[in-house]
């Protein structure tokens, strides 16, 4: 809309001697206090929405996640059932000649560091905003299970629950499958699969809806391969792959650290219950 005002060079009414002196030909006032230097913006990067979002922010809050599973599975033993995740992540690993225990968390933690620096954030961190990044994972994570019970209200069906785990047992695992999934399906495959579309002729747009779509039938899929893994029902693959798309908007719109943290949040919350 600029073109309605650029003044016609030859009309003398915006001449640049009019412009100049549009404030009555005085300098404007400089702003209250000792020097004007000392007023400042806001920097949108300080808000609560920027800092959350910071891999550095989702690293921090989600390293407790990383201590509860690892440590809970050095506690249990090793013949601890594992998240199908973190088995899959550790076979590649393997497969690549890295197969030290700790690498895959060591790993993690070097991915966020790496992709903080990349992004060219500022290395900030403020403890509150991980009260509140708790706080709106729990939201989210009582949104999922308000979208479950609609579910089961619009589609009736008897789930069996399987087999009853001990409390300590279900608490490491639920904290793995917050952390791994999302550092898989997530982190890992969801940008790959967006920049691979993108490359392939995709609009942004589309590489991201097809990206999100994709993962999210990919990490419903998941939970019904191995010997570990669930009997197929149509219900529950529905399901999972409506968190799916759940979880994947919370990635690109929120961050990591919030989408972990509100997949382990629902897990807990009705694993738990």
């Amino acid at each position: 809309m600029s073109e309605f005002f650029s003044p016609a060079e030859d009309d003398p009414r915006f001449s640049n001697d009019l412009l100049d002196g549009l404030d009555g030909g005085n300098e404007m006032p400089p702003p209250a206090g000792d020097d004007a230097s000392e007023v400042s913006v806001a920097d949108p990067g300080d808000t609560y929405w920027a800092i959350s979002r910071t891999p550095l922010t989702s690293l921090v809050f989600s390293l407790p996640l990383v201590l509860a599973y690892e440590g809970g599975v050095l506690l249990l033993g090793h013949g601890t059932p594992r998240n199908g995740a973190d088995v899959w992540l550790r076979q590649f690993l393997d497969l690549l000649g890295f197969g030290a225990y700790f690498l895959l968390p060591v790993l993690t933690v070097i991915g966020l560091l790496a992709w903080h620096h990349v992004a060219h954030d500022r290395w900030r961190f403020r403890a509150g905003v991980l009260l509140g990044m708790t706080a709106e994972s729990l939201l989210w994570a009582f949104l999922l299970i308000g979208i479950a019970h609609l579910q089961e209200s619009l589609w009736p069906l008897a789930v069996d629950p399987g087999p009853i785990e001990g409390f300590l047992a279900r608490f490491v695992g639920f904290c793995g499958a917050g952390l791994y999934e999302e550092v898989l399906f997530r982190l890992l495959l969801l940008p790959g699969v967006i920049w691979f579309l993108e490359r392939w002729g995709q609009t942004t747009l589309s590489a991201a809806i097809s990206g999100v779509l994709l993962t999210s039938l990919l990490f419903s899929g998941a939970h019904y391969v191995g010997p570990l893994g669930d009997t197929f029902s149509l219900y529950s693959f529905t399901f999972r792959t409506l968190a799916g798309l759940f979880f994947s908007v919370i990635f690109l719109t929120r961050g990591f650290g919030i989408a972990a943290g509100a997949h382990a949040a629902y897990d807990l919350l009705v694993g738990l219950a």
